[in-house]
């Protein structure tokens, strides 16, 4: 008998488990340094949304919370290897769902 697949939270693995520190540092790097601006503590993601490297994880509306999300999801085929993450904010991690490819799903632009 086939066991159904689980229903992974946001922000999980494809096994639907935290991420580790190491893994969710090398995302974070893949974020848009801006001139000016401290690249530890804030980047942008590829909506052009400032995110806060210390808010990881934190889901306040329009803040500069973020998420890792799979460029390819994990429902089609997806893994969690680094070339398929991306570091976005959260509201557009959950616009853009399990769409792929993805396409007018940044929600939380350039601020």
């Amino acid at each position: 008998m086939r066991t159904p697949l689980m229903k992974r939270k946001a922000n999980s693995t494809a096994h639907g488990d935290r991420f580790s520190d190491e893994r969710i540092e090398a995302v974070w790097k893949k974020a848009t340094v801006v001139a000016g601006v401290d690249p530890s503590k804030r980047r942008k993601d590829s909506c052009g949304a400032w995110i806060e490297f210390e808010k990881y994880g934190h889901t306040i509306d329009n803040g500069t919370g973020w998420e890792v999300d799979h460029i390819i999801p994990v429902s089609k085929g997806g893994g969690d290897e680094i070339s398929n993450l991306q570091p976005l904010q959260w509201q557009n991690n959950r616009s853009k769902g399990n769409d792929s490819p993805a396409s007018n799903f940044c929600i939380i632009k350039a601020r």
